[in-house]
């Protein structure tokens, strides 16, 4: 009887354990793999994915408003039906966890669909069946899950970003408490659908971590948009009114009524209960998994890739991670991923692109910096006579000239940004973006036409 059962056992069938389920196996390795809620995790599921498809949504009242300064007439007031893409979503959700479940069907995968906790170093046990099965190595994947922290009376009549896609009717008043990229996503999607929102946010500005002027200027637009914000406040207590909204009452100001308060104040590596601990695996203080370079925990035998280390939780990052892991444990190429220049973006309207340090962060880093930074109506809004701004900033090492940060608010800045940021990776110069040739009109020539800095 051989010693294992499987040369890998994946603990979450999301991104990042797919991926290194997949590539192991293509390396030629016993693969079983186990989710307990629906294969594809927390991007495909309730995440990125079904995110900017509502995002996409709530950008058509503007298209249709703008169209008429462009010699369109639409006739009749367009109507916004809530269940129509409530549906939809989740169909395309559907089709998407298909394939995730044909991509590890494909190569041999076994796949188990119930909760499995560790039990040692080489053991795992599938909950509902019973059976043991010994891995000689062992992947948690589980991701993050989203956390009331801290806890407060009445919670229970919040909501999280888990349930906020299958809402049985569009509210018309929202409450979001909390002031970071889930939250403000959520809040700009649906202030575009028509619902009155307010963000509550204990700190007294949004995106902590992000570059301060993009801070600024998104709050300001998103103000401008129509969002409450009530910020340097805390939610003390909710409580449910007569006619089923809710009232949350607040550490100063007056309360606040809803028909849905969504609660996005930070997720937590979903480790809980997974028995980490009874096999010697270290965790951080928020729970998440210890781990070195090449994912390796503090039990050789037990890796971790993805948001459940709370190292960059992004999904790509988690992708690079699992096949990182499986390439160099099962195949012939050993590599780590380089975090240190990842480029990301948030999906509110206006949306925010950004790679590398902050000019804040670079300061702290104690580099000489200079800024580089335009601000401009962009050209679709001079016909539309929509009060739009674009601004886009980068961060230039003074001595170097090494681009060291590029920060971008406005329209597909997301999409901008992903190409730039090979720029950035490549450690380019300012001189290298000014010898790069501007692609007009557009507002990424931007980047490459700016010529006078200021003193960072």
């Amino acid at each position: 009887m051989a010693e294992f059962d499987v040369d890998l056992f994946v603990i979450g069938a999301g991104s990042g354990g797919t991926r290194a389920a997949r590539i192991a196996a293509g390396h030629g390795a016993r693969v079983m793999i186990a989710e307990e809620d629906r294969i594809g995790g927390t991007c495909v599921i309730r995440g990125c994915v079904p995110k900017k498809l509502f995002v996409y949504a709530s950008r058509f009242a503007e298209d249709f408003e703008d169209a008429a300064g462009f010699g369109w007439t639409l006739g009749a007031k367009p109507s916004f039906d809530w269940p129509t893409l409530r549906d939809a979503v989740a169909n395309e959700v559907t089709r998407l966890s298909g394939l995730y479940r044909k991509g590890l069907e494909g190569v041999k995968a076994q796949i188990r669909e119930e909760r499995a906790v560790v039990e040692g170093p080489h053991e795992v046990r599938l909950q509902k069946s019973g059976h043991l099965v010994r891995a000689r190595h062992i992947l948690v994947a589980t991701g993050g899950w989203p956390s009331f922290d801290p806890p407060i009376p009445g919670g229970d009549l919040a909501i999280s970003s888990n349930e906020i896609f299958h809402l049985p009717a569009l509210p018309k008043r929202m409450l979001v408490v909390g002031g970071g990229y889930i939250a403000l996503e959520f809040a700009s999607l649906f202030a575009r659908l028509g619902v009155a929102v307010t963000v509550l946010h204990r700190g007294d500005n949004i995106l902590r971590g992000f570059d301060e002027d993009l801070r600024t200027r998104l709050r300001d637009a998103l103000a401008h948009a129509g969002i409450t914000f009530r910020l340097g406040c805390t939610v003390e207590r909710i409580e449910q009114l007569e006619d089923g909204s809710r009232r949350a009452h607040c550490a100063s100001g007056d309360p606040i009524e809803a028909d849905v308060v969504l609660v996005a104040t930070g997720r937590r590596p979903n480790t809980k209960g997974l028995g980490l601990d009874r096999a010697g695996v270290e965790l951080g203080p928020l729970g998440e998994v210890i781990v070195d370079a090449a994912s390796t925990s503090s039990v050789p035998s037990i890796h971790a890739v993805g948001d459940v280390t709370n190292r960059v939780n992004l999904t790509p990052v988690a992708i690079r991670e699992g096949q990182a892991f499986a390439d160099s444990t099962f195949g012939s190429r050993n590599w780590t991923v380089d975090h240190a220049t990842i480029a990301s973006a948030v999906f509110t309207t206006p949306e925010i692109g950004t790679v590398g340090f902050s000019e804040a962060q670079a300061v702290a880093a104690g580099h000489a910096v200079k800024i580089f930074e335009s601000g401009f109506r962009p050209m679709k809004a001079t016909i539309s006579g929509r009060h739009e701004r674009t601004y886009m900033k980068l961060v230039v090492h003074a001595e170097t000239d090494k681009v060291l940060g590029v920060h971008i608010l406005g329209h597909d800045a997301g999409e901008i940004v992903q190409a730039v940021a090979i720029a950035v990776t490549m450690g380019a110069t300012k001189a290298d973006f000014d010898r790069t040739v501007a692609l007009h009109p557009s507002a990424a020539e931007e980047l490459v036409t700016m010529r006078t800095p200021r003193a960072g």
